[in-house]
């Protein structure tokens, strides 16, 4: 930082440039991690919506004059930071600082459009062997118009990142133009590999001060051993509560027979035929086997499942072998045929070795997909042991999100990043400590929390008529304005049946309709309610009149059977302590606490969460979710909602006249 210009004049500047006010909380976020980089050590920050958390970060990540990495989980917000705050922060802080910080965006290899692929073709495991995508896709198609379109984007994107394309493309044509990291041949041996956009957007993040990255990548550079990053003294961690879920996701593995088959039509022409055989056999072995499996946790792995994964194992480890040296003149392009033929097979081999060695740290199980059949699937216990060696290491760590505090503390969160409960020493314990800075929102004056405690407790199986009887007169009270969030895409489904029928206002459904396409549709409309699950929990946000009521159908505990989470509650109890607390409640916690905050997003906002499961007012654990959701006055009186509701609507049809 300047001596000439303070924290707080710089964050003056960029709040000015943006057109904001500035907040309490914002200042006391900005000046914790300010101390926290000074001082090279790591902060939790609590900063609820409307605080301004981008801007209260990126001044002293910027003030600090070293790289900083940001890492966030949505995309939403990458091209927020990257497309808006970024630049008006640059700018604005530019006199102050007299230098101009540099920025740049780096996704996963994958993100990016392939040159080499999109100009050669892409390697196919049909019987006639290799063909052109753009010669074999009918160009009335919709994979040959979207492979069209893609030859012409080539010529005018400068960055080759597929979310700049808009409308978008399908996950199937984009596969055709894209490669991963281990498929990719490396710029050195490529023909396009001065040309490359994966390649240019690494260079311009080792010439960045600050570069926006997502939790995904965040996590295969610390899994991966191979730094995709460039260095940096700074990590901030946007979303924070989204990482230990997408870490996760990076350390699980999966075998499907279909994966499996395609690997041995790729090694088929680049190996001798007793290798391929013998590749082709233990697959067989293994594609009978997954057409009995059963979903579930395997606590055991069984016999003949373990043979089946130790042949497959073998095989992949020879046809790894005999892949670098056999040559054959029929195949054209034959480093990139052969990169990706071994990037499959080491792909199986990594996976059935792991699961086959049988790690106490890891869960395995079997799942079934409606329309993808059976995978065999292996992820971590726990991440938190991988997080707190390779993310609080030789760096300053910012975590920050609206949902940190569960239960009314960090050390919830903390556990789960490798953390030791707050000032607790040690040699090898990174030190930390939190700050909720709370939100300029007025929660008791702008919202209710209304609990349904006359219904009867949900169930796992059968109609909840008396739910939706309650739905529908909230609903109606409230004209329409209503985000409907479900437990599972069944119940909003038969929601979304049920009252379609029964009240008078446009219903949309998630899955009917782009999740972007509906939420534009709600926000536009007040009459018109939207029902979902999951994304729409955390990703929706609608400030003003439209979205007055947010309902919950139930406390979103994990589902009993979720081999993962339930493996997780198991290790908790076993190691002493209280897994249903630490696991289910926690995970339900932070969902109730994103999807309440769908209700205020601005200062002017008013409206009522209304949760219509009895457990949050009359279980021992409801006071522990309570306390992680916003602090909005609280009720269980179901008329006092419901003229709270028509209240609202009234005012808001006032004020549209």
């Amino acid at each position: 930082m300047t001596a000439s210009s303070s924290l707080a004049d710089l964050l003056h500047a960029a709040v000015t440039a943006v057109g904001g006010s500035e907040r309490p909380g914002q200042v006391t976020m900005a000046e914790a991690i300010a101390e926290a980089i000074d001082d090279n050590a790591h902060l939790l920050v609590q900063a609820g919506t409307g605080t301004g958390k981008s801007l209260g970060y990126l001044v002293p990540a910027l003030a600090h004059g070293e790289r900083v990495v940001v890492a966030t989980a949505t995309l939403a917000l990458q091209r927020q930071l990257v497309e808006r705050d970024l630049p008006r922060t640059v700018d604005a802080l530019h006199p102050l600082l007299r230098r101009r910080p540099q920025f740049a965006m780096l996704k996963g290899r994958s993100n990016y459009l392939c040159l080499h692929r999109l100009h050669e073709g892409v390697p196919q495991e049909e019987e006639e062997g290799l063909f052109d995508p753009f010669e074999a896709a009918a160009p009335s198609s919709k994979l040959g118009k979207d492979l069209l379109r893609l030859r012409d984007w080539s010529d005018e994107t400068e960055t080759g990142d597929r979310d700049d394309l808009t409308p978008g493309v399908s996950d199937r044509a984009w596969s055709q133009v894209s490669v991963t990291s281990r498929e990719c041949l490396g710029a050195s041996k490529c023909a396009y590999g001065a040309e490359c956009f994966a390649e240019a957007a690494r260079e311009r993040a080792k010439l960045a001060d600050v570069v926006v990255t997502n939790h995904a990548l965040l996590a295969i550079d610390a899994i991966e051993g191979a730094p995709v990053l460039p260095s940096h003294e700074v990590l901030i961690v946007d979303e924070a509560h989204e990482l230990v879920s997408r870490v996760t996701g990076v350390a699980t593995g999966e075998l499907t027979p279909g994966q499996v088959n395609r690997a041995v039509r790729r090694v088929a022409k680049l190996v001798d035929e007793k290798a391929a055989d013998a590749l082709q056999t233990a697959a067989e072995s293994f594609e009978r086997l997954m057409e009995l499996a059963l979903p579930g946790r395997l606590e055991e792995i069984p016999e003949d499942l373990g043979y089946a994964l130790m042949a497959l194992r073998d095989a992949s480890r020879t046809v790894i072998s005999a892949i670098g040296d056999t040559r054959d003149r029929s195949v054209q392009d034959e480093d990139a045929v052969r990169k990706q033929a071994l990037a499959a097979v080491e792909s199986i081999h990594g996976v059935a070795e792991r699961i086959v060695e049988g790690s106490e740290y890891d869960v395995v199980w079997y799942e079934r997909h409606d329309r993808f059949g059976a995978s065999l699937r292996v992820a971590p216990l726990s991440v938190s042991g991988l997080l707190r060696e390779k993310l609080f290491n030789e760096r300053s760590v910012v975590l920050t999100s609206a949902t940190l505090k569960i239960g009314g503390d960090f050390n919830g969160v903390g556990a789960s990043l490798g953390l030791a409960p707050e000032g607790i020493e040690g040699d090898d314990l990174p030190q930390w400590k939190g700050v909720d800075v709370g939100s300029p929102f007025d929660y008791p004056k702008q919202g209710i929390l209304y609990v349904a405690k006359h219904l009867s407790q949900p169930g796992r199986e059968g109609s909840r008529s008396d739910m939706l009887d309650e739905l529908a007169a909230l609903m109606e009270a409230a004209g329409g304005r209503t985000l409907g969030l479900f437990s599972s895409m069944r119940a909003a489904k038969a929601a979304a049946e049920e009252l379609r029928g029964r009240l008078d206002v446009p219903i949309l459904l998630q899955g009917e309709e782009t999740l972007g396409e509906l939420i534009r549709t709600f926000a536009a409309d007040a009459r018109t309610c939207l029902f979902g699950t999951l994304s729409l929990w955390q990703g929706v946000d609608v400030p003003g009149v439209n979205c007055q009521l947010v309902v919950m159908d139930r406390v979103p505990f994990p589902r009993p059977d979720d081999p993962l989470m339930s493996a997780r509650q198991k290790a908790v109890e076993e190691a002493g302590g209280n897994g249903f607390m630490a696991v289910a409640a926690t995970h339900a916690a932070l969902l109730m606490a994103q999807g309440a905050g769908r209700l205020v997003r601005a200062s002017g906002d008013r409206g009522v969460v209304a949760v219509l499961d009895p457990r949050l007012a009359t279980a021992r654990y409801g006071s522990f979710l309570r306390a992680t959701m916003p602090d909005f006055w609280y009720t269980t009186d179901r008329n006092q909602a419901r003229r709270s509701l028509a209240a609202i609507d009234a005012a808001a049809k006032a004020a549209e006249k």
